[in-house]
């Protein structure tokens, strides 16, 4: 699976969706829960990410296959 074919979640205790991040051509975006798009670059998704990962944070980290994928 290439990075331009999932979406990766970070989702808090009960499954609440906070953040989602998804490879587009121009780089990546992040979505919020609220709907709002914004450009993050590698490094930004890393350090919202590694967190959860490490288990520092109660978040969690979930990728998923992207079935929508604007390009291939």
């Amino acid at each position: 699976m290439r990075n331009d074919e999932c979406v990766i979640k970070i989702v808090g205790k009960g499954g609440r969706l906070y953040q989602t991040y998804r490879r587009e051509k121009g780089g990546w975006v992040q979505i919020s829960s609220k709907g709002t798009i914004r450009p993050c670059t590698a490094e930004q998704l890393l350090s919202h990410i590694l967190p959860p990962l490490a288990g520092v944070s109660p978040s969690e980290v979930r990728v998923e296959r992207d079935c929508k994928s604007k390009f291939k």
